[in-house]
């Protein structure tokens, strides 16, 4: 069980924690870490893509030249796939790219996330993530903090916290039941707050 200190803004240590094994101590495999993220992307995917066919297209009512003599092949519609403005054949078409990943995998591949960060010096942990509500603010906290990219946990979503990061780009706000593996990895840090620990450790569980 590894043990972490509680810091506040100002980087000044105001206690410690300790953190499960089974959560933050995990092996990390980049093929589990792999197969999270691509289940992540492929679940984000509108899929609204599309082109017309045949049918779909506008016209063709009228066959485009008679059927012998012209020394052309035999056509009869304007909007056939082999015509200057006619349909696309075996285009896209609206799908779900989303797929089901096993629960356990996705718990385990949120351990193995959150220990490389741990593991690599990149999970801190604060007493509160309280704000005036200001991006000014908060922008100048975090920099003063050390961190130039980070996901930020708090154990709720606490309304001001969020109006005051939503305009930073380089910087991601949400409680326990947003954090993912693939912001975890894209921003390489994250802050969570003492109060979050457990919920993360409930939501990592693998027992029922």
């Amino acid at each position: 069980m590894a043990t972490i200190n509680v810091t506040n803004w100002k980087k000044e240590k105001v206690g410690s924690v300790d953190l499960a094994a089974e959560v933050f101590e995990v092996e990390v495999k980049k093929d589990v870490l792999h197969s999270v993220v691509r289940w992540q992307l492929a679940s984000r995917r509108q899929g609204t893509h599309m082109t017309k066919t045949k049918g779909l297209v506008s016209g063709g009512g009228k066959k485009p030249f008679k059927q012998k003599g012209t020394g052309n092949a035999r056509q009869g519609s304007t909007r056939s796939p082999l015509m200057p403005g006619g349909g696309t054949m075996f285009g896209p078409v609206p799908r779900n790219y989303s797929y089901v990943l096993p629960k356990k995998m996705r718990k385990v591949g949120l351990s193995m996330a959150l220990s490389h960060l741990l593991k690599e010096g990149k999970l801190f942990v604060v007493d509160s993530m309280a704000s005036e509500g200001k991006t000014a603010e908060l922008n100048k906290r975090l920099k003063t903090f050390g961190v130039k990219k980070a996901v930020l946990v708090d154990d709720v979503s606490d309304e001001k916290f969020q109006l005051a990061a939503r305009n930073l780009p380089d910087y991601k706000y949400f409680p326990v039941a947003g954090i993912n593996v693939f912001d975890l990895l894209k921003f390489d840090a994250a802050v969570i707050t003492k109060n979050s620990i457990n919920k993360i450790i409930e939501r990592c569980s693998l027992e029922k």
